[in-house]
């Protein structure tokens, strides 16, 4: 390893050095040298040379020191392994039909200027992906802002705290300081994980309902979530919530075989109470969604035991009654 590599060198390794820089928030100077098998003065007359075609390299501070890329003023080249140049086509194909209102044409414009760059060698991967690949529209319950994705992205990134103003299912509207940990989508909903400061206490936001997100540029505590992971802990706080309408079931079969047996995830708790038995909490604003599920319940074929009141019982008999009247057509 030689202190002034070849000049036929410099391009591509200015181009690694871009997408060393790109895949983490900072880099010591040893760091980016046994990455390029450099020697660090050659690392930071390469960092120089970035520097003077304008790209925002900030050194950092602490016992080591290193360097950053820094927001600047247009985007940088993006240097990409194979794999990661499908993931970010297919990606912004689903986006095109996705729950992310107001960016459909900017993902397919993003796509035909990707598209037009990309090696001879993966363009029949990305052409057989493009055909077999198809999305339903409309299969999302709510479309969010992408200004308002991207400043919870960035402090969830950053573990920078936030605030926002926020409304509840039944319109009331609050204002959050909140510590925020993950963005999770479930249900074709978006929700942010986060530590609320003045609750003190782990909460979960519809992203949809959020409003005017602001950075406090304040760090966030690291926090322990109470769930191994942040998906565990949305299905958790949305199967604890209790709505305007709630049926209990006691069911002949376990919890496991309940959940194996309907599609999708259930809008309440499921508690095993023995061998092939388990109880079932059944919660929603609507009486119309429990009596669905109980009757995605009942059609497994166990016997239950129903608890629920009559706004449910009375659609439950009305809706026996049609099905005894139904004949089928040869």
């Amino acid at each position: 390893m030689t202190d002034e590599p070849r000049r036929r060198d410099l391009p591509e390794r200015m181009l690694r050095l871009l997408g060393l820089l790109q895949t983490r928030r900072t880099w010591t100077a040893a760091e980016l040298a046994q990455r390029l098998r450099v020697t660090e003065r050659t690392v930071r007359r390469d960092i120089d040379r970035l520097r003077a075609l304008d790209y925002a390299v900030t050194g950092t501070t602490g016992t080591s020191g290193g360097y950053r890329l820094a927001a600047g003023s247009s985007m940088p080249p993006l240097s990409l392994e194979d794999d990661e140049v499908v993931a970010v086509a297919v990606g912004l194909a689903m986006a095109s039909r996705g729950s992310v209102s107001g960016i459909e044409d900017a993902s397919l414009t993003a796509l035909v200027k990707l598209e037009q760059i990309f090696p001879a060698r993966l363009r029949p991967q990305l052409a057989a992906i493009s055909r077999a690949t198809s999305a339903a529209p409309g299969d999302y319950a709510a479309q969010v802002d992408p200004a308002t994705l991207a400043v919870l992205a960035a402090c969830c990134r950053e573990h920078e705290s936030v605030r926002f103003g926020y409304r509840d299912r039944t319109g009331r509207r609050s204002a959050r300081r909140v510590e925020p940990h993950s963005l999770v989508i479930l249900r074709g909903l978006w929700y942010l994980v986060a530590y609320d400061l003045d609750r003190e206490d782990w909460r979960i936001f519809r992203i949809d309902r959020i409003d005017t997100p602001l950075r406090t540029h304040r760090p966030a505590e690291r926090r322990d979530l109470p769930t191994a992971d942040a998906v565990g802990f949305v299905m958790r706080s949305l199967a604890a919530a209790s709505y305007r309408y709630t049926a209990r079931l006691t069911v002949d079969l376990s919890a496991a075989d309940v959940r194996a047996g309907i599609f999708g995830l259930i809008p309440g708790e499921i508690d095993d109470l023995g061998p092939g038995r388990c109880r079932i909490r059944l919660t929603a604003e609507s009486p119309e969604l429990v009596t669905q599920y109980i009757v995605l319940v009942a059609a497994l074929g166990a016997e239950f035991v129903l608890d629920a009141p009559p706004d449910i019982t009375d659609r439950l008999h009305r809706l026996g009654t049609r099905l005894g009247r139904t004949r089928s057509h040869d």
